[in-house]
């Protein structure tokens, strides 16, 4: 097989290819380049991603060149793949502030020094604005059918459960096929890769190009992760691990991966790191949290760097000492007057440490919750916690998260 797709394989990466043994085939006979799209419906990406992102680090890594879509004009229609309602229309100045804030990010994983791997952006905007509608239905909306169109899951889904699905969204894969075929003509991009709930949309595309063109391109698809506690990959109670610095700081990212569930580690290893896989398969029997401190150590470079990742482990390593300050821990400010008869329980609610009041208590009962350092045993009036310089404290909870709480 392959190289790429071998480690594509390997990895976990794989779930669908139009047809593997002749991508395989022209992977082996050179270089090609490959895209992959977002849509730009919030101003940063989430962890929920970054596989696609891994994937254009892969194309890299093997010497194909990265075609990055950003979803200027699908982003003003909506894809219904996977959704119940229709997206939210967003502004103009909106969508554009996205696609910049996205591109950046983008931007911190992909390598640019090579000519021949470096990545290329484009918006799909430009070309998607000025369509003449007559033109269009005659030259690309000819090759497709109703039929085929509402036998895909997208659409399917939304109309067995009596949702409603607008003309305007029922279009979107008709548009997403049309990038293909412009990528294709402009750029002789012959791959298309996304989530597994793409795959309808990628299909098309692939079926456009050979109907309008007679080329032969592919579509490659990647499973939908999941956390083995069932939740969405991306999404935590506290909120979306975001890829933004702005949004999430870089030590509440390294905490993310430092955490994840046991059962979760050498998938993610595999993943979301570039550790070869015969190093990965060698650490079975290593130290689980030796593991898990690797994996945030990787991942965390890769989007802030080097030496914010290892300020993080070292931030890590003085927070979780018993015995150490409130120096370095992540900061939350709340307004003194406003907990001035609340308890404990109120203000790791407020800041959204937790999300259930009857699990705060619960922890309070198992002696899980510390103020500076020493065991409560009882839900505290904020009023009642004893202040160090009487604006802060230090609140632990469980073994692992450690914040300081300041009142101004």
């Amino acid at each position: 097989m392959n190289k790429f797709l071998q480690e594509f394989h390997d990895r976990g990466y794989f779930y669908q290819c139009t047809d593997d043994k002749a991508l395989d085939k022209l992977l082996n006979n050179g270089k090609i380049k490959a895209y992959i799209g977002f849509d730009c419906t919030a101003d940063s990406l989430h962890v929920g991603s970054l596989l696609q992102i891994m994937c254009l680090r892969l194309l890299q890594k093997h010497g194909h060149q990265p075609i990055v879509l950003l979803g200027g004009g699908t982003t003003r229609i909506g894809d219904p793949s996977g959704k119940d309602k229709t997206r939210q229309m967003l502004s103009e100045d909106t969508i554009e502030k996205n696609i910049s804030n996205i591109e950046t990010i983008l931007k911190k994983f992909l390598k640019s020094e090579n000519k021949e791997t470096v990545p290329i952006f484009v918006n799909n905007y430009d070309w998607l604005k000025n369509l003449n509608y007559i033109s269009f239905l005659r030259d690309i909306g000819k090759h497709f059918t109703i039929n085929k169109m509402l036998s895909f899951d997208s659409v399917k889904q939304r109309l067995e459960r009596e949702q409603s699905l607008s003309y305007m969204e029922f279009n979107y894969m008709i548009l997403q096929a049309y990038d293909f075929l412009e990528l294709n003509n402009k750029h002789n991009c012959k791959l298309q890769i996304g989530g597994s709930d793409q795959w309808g949309n990628i299909v098309n595309g692939v079926d456009l190009i050979k109907r309008h063109s007679s080329k032969d391109v592919f579509g490659l698809t990647t499973p939908l992760i999941t956390l083995s506690s069932g939740a969405k990959m991306g999404k935590t109670e506290s909120g979306a691990i975001w890829l933004d610095q702005k949004k999430l700081s870089t030590y509440d990212y390294w905490q993310f991966w430092r955490n994840v569930d046991d059962r979760d580690l050498f998938k993610f290893l595999k993943i979301f790191t570039e550790i070869s896989i015969t190093e990965i398969e060698g650490r079975k029997n290593d130290n689980i949290n030796d593991l898990k401190v690797i994996l945030a150590n990787h991942a965390t470079a890769m989007l802030h760097g080097e030496e914010e990742s290892k300020n993080c482990y070292a931030q890590a390593k003085k927070i979780f000492s018993e015995n150490s300050s409130n120096e370095g821990l992540p900061s939350f400010k709340v307004q003194k007057k406003l907990f001035k008869n609340k308890y404990l329980t109120d203000l790791i609610l407020h800041t959204k440490l937790e999300s259930s009041k009857s699990e705060i208590k619960r922890m309070i009962k198992n002696r899980g919750i510390k103020i500076n350092n020493l065991k409560i045993e009882e839900d505290l009036l904020i009023s009642k916690i004893e202040l160090e310089n009487k604006n802060y404290f230090k609140l632990s909870i469980g073994k692992k998260k450690h914040y300081k709480i300041e009142f101004n």
